[in-house]
């Protein structure tokens, strides 16, 4: 079957059918570099990194053009930098380094293009002229807005009224705009905050305007697959229609494609809920491809919960999977080819349980199978369907062996703790516990002595 994505925009599943099969475009909002990255922030970097390898399967690595962005400049980054006493370079450069470390430990592939917001101001200034030329913009002392009712379908993405915008918007009235629902394309220069001059002063970009400006250099004035997480249907992405079709006059993007929330408990994983699990803590405790098993281990669309539970199952999947290849080690795998039933499964919306649930029954199959040439052709399924999902990237030998000498550290961690108890040391035992802690490791203190768990 040929690929089908669920179309936020059309509320349907519907076939892709890129523009131009030689060149199939997908644009993914990237992160805003001002503080280290949690797992809920890799969902969608982890989800269309599936895609891409799906896309780039059927069309060829060099046909599909896939980009990513960085925002370098938004409040939270000018916020962020005053609080930390540095330059926003700095800051920026340093986060966007710990995330693309970050990402690529979860096994995610660069993106062919990485484009950053702050080289892309001409861009952005173009567009905004174009706008107010049009008559869907105007500039006021404070900076450029759009002006949302010069817009007959604002609301498609979203499904939101025009006058609930308004009703909302009231509770934080501006002077300066023409429609409370109205939302700023560049904003008037701060006392000590970056600006680029322009014509209509110094100031910097609003956020959704970067996004516009960039996919539209990179990916032309219209594209194929537009994703990104839930919370930015609105009014991230209702934004950037907005100023890319009024400047255009054609469709942003063909297809919507958004990942639910990954929660805790039954709040969503949020910096400003402060319940937080980061990226790099986590890859201190477990393998990437426990992380990255445990971000496609439900639907893409569907909520996730993420809980120290979750990262047991998906070490345990893993080592399953990966004895079963280290059973039949001295047997060279047949084909470089995916069985037909996991690439159905992601070819259906990228049903990523169903897929790994394929890799469950080969991985069985080729425990029972005691024929050589069934053998090679089962581990060629496995390897190369697992390799299409980034999972079972290293051998299963260094894979247990990097379990083993970590739980012989902790082990031990524990005896030394255990000793220092026994010394009255209390300092250093408490200690021991901290860094254990730390790494994720839960001492269980009892009458016949300390045991330990991970927590996640």
């Amino acid at each position: 079957m040929p690929l089908h994505l669920t179309n936020t925009l059309t509320r349907t599943k519907e076939a892709f059918k890129p523009q131009d099969p030689t060149r199939v475009t997908m644009y993914l909002c990237g992160p805003t570099v001002y503080d280290y990255a949690h797992i809920g922030n890799a969902r969608p970097a982890v989800v269309f990194d599936v895609l891409f390898r799906l896309l780039r399967r059927t069309y060829g690595d060099a046909h599909v053009v896939y980009a990513r962005n960085i925002t370098d400049v938004d409040d939270k980054i000018i916020v962020a930098a005053a609080q930390r006493g540095e330059p926003i370079s700095a800051v920026t450069d340093k986060f966007t380094r710990i995330y693309r470390d970050d990402t690529a430990g979860l096994g995610v592939l660069p993106p062919t293009i990485e484009p950053l917001a702050t080289a892309h101001i001409g861009q952005m200034i173009a567009l905004i002229e174009r706008l107010i030329e049009k008559g869907y913009a105007y500039a006021t002392p404070t900076g450029v807005n759009f002006h949302v009712p010069a817009m007959a379908t604002y609301g498609k993405l979203s499904g939101r009224a025009l006058e609930d915008l308004e009703a909302g918007a009231r509770v934080e009235v501006d002077a300066t705009k023409r429609n409370p629902a109205d939302f700023a394309l560049w904003k008037a220069a701060k006392p000590d905050e970056p600006y680029w001059e322009s014509p209509w002063g110094p100031g910097r970009p609003g956020w959704h305007i970067e996004c516009s400006a960039m996919a539209g250099e990179h990916l032309g004035e219209t594209i194929d697959i537009h994703a990104g997480g839930h919370d930015l249907i609105f009014p991230h992405h209702e934004n950037e229609i907005a100023q890319s079709e009024c400047a255009t006059g054609k469709p942003f993007a063909r297809y919507w494609v958004h990942n639910g929330f990954l929660n805790f408990g039954d709040e969503k994983m949020s910096k400003s809920l402060g319940n937080v699990a980061l990226i790099h803590e986590l890859r201190a405790r477990w393998p990437g491809e426990v992380l990255r098993w445990a971000l496609l281990s439900a639907h893409y669309r569907a909520p996730l919960e993420w809980n120290p539970a979750l990262l047991e199952q998906s070490k345990a999947a893993l080592d399953r999977l990966y004895r079963a290849v280290q059973r039949v080690g001295a047997v060279a795998p047949a084909g470089r080819e995916p069985s037909p039933a996991l690439i159905e499964a992601l070819e259906d919306d990228l049903a990523t349980p169903r897929a790994l649930a394929e890799l469950f029954g080969l991985a069985s199959a080729l425990n029972k199978s005691e024929d050589a040439a069934e053998q090679a052709v089962l581990k060629g399924q496995l390897l190369a369907g697992a390799g299409l999902m980034g999972l079972l990237q290293v051998e299963p030998d260094a894979w247990f062996r990097g379990a083993e000498d970590e739980a012989a550290e902790i082990d031990a961690l524990v005896a030394a703790r255990t000793a220092a108890r026994a010394a009255k040391n209390w300092a250093e035992a408490d200690r021991i516990r901290t860094e254990l802690t730390a790494r994720g490791v839960e001492i269980m203190d009892g009458a016949g002595g300390s045991t330990w768990r991970r927590i996640g």
